[in-house]
């Protein structure tokens, strides 16, 4: 009966060691993957920050080169100058009712 003490006592500290090993190498991949997501993000934000500069640089490079120049528009002089017709006002139109006093 000895054996079996002795056989099962190594069988748990086995058991035990496999644990431990388990334990600590699953601990080490779930701190890679939180440094792979930090990563992951860091990376992601600093590519959309260059496509939005990169878009708005286009834009205004666009506006500045497509952008017509003013041009000054000649005046346009009138060949005869204006008639000066009097003009009539209208005078108070009659209404039906009678005037209030």
């Amino acid at each position: 009966m000895a054996a079996r003490g002795s056989r099962s006592t190594r069988q748990e500290r086995v058991q035990a060691e496999r644990r431990t090993r388990l334990h600590t190498a699953r601990t080490i991949w779930h701190q890679g993957q939180i440094r792979r997501r930090t990563r992951d993000n860091v990376v992601a934000a600093i590519v959309g920050s260059v496509i939005v500069l990169a878009a708005i640089g286009s834009q205004v490079v666009h506006a500045q080169v497509t952008a017509p120049e003013p041009t000054p528009t000649p005046t346009v002089e009138p060949s005869t100058s204006p008639s000066e017709a009097p003009t009539e006002t209208p005078g108070p139109i009659p209404s039906d009712t009678p005037a209030a006093e």
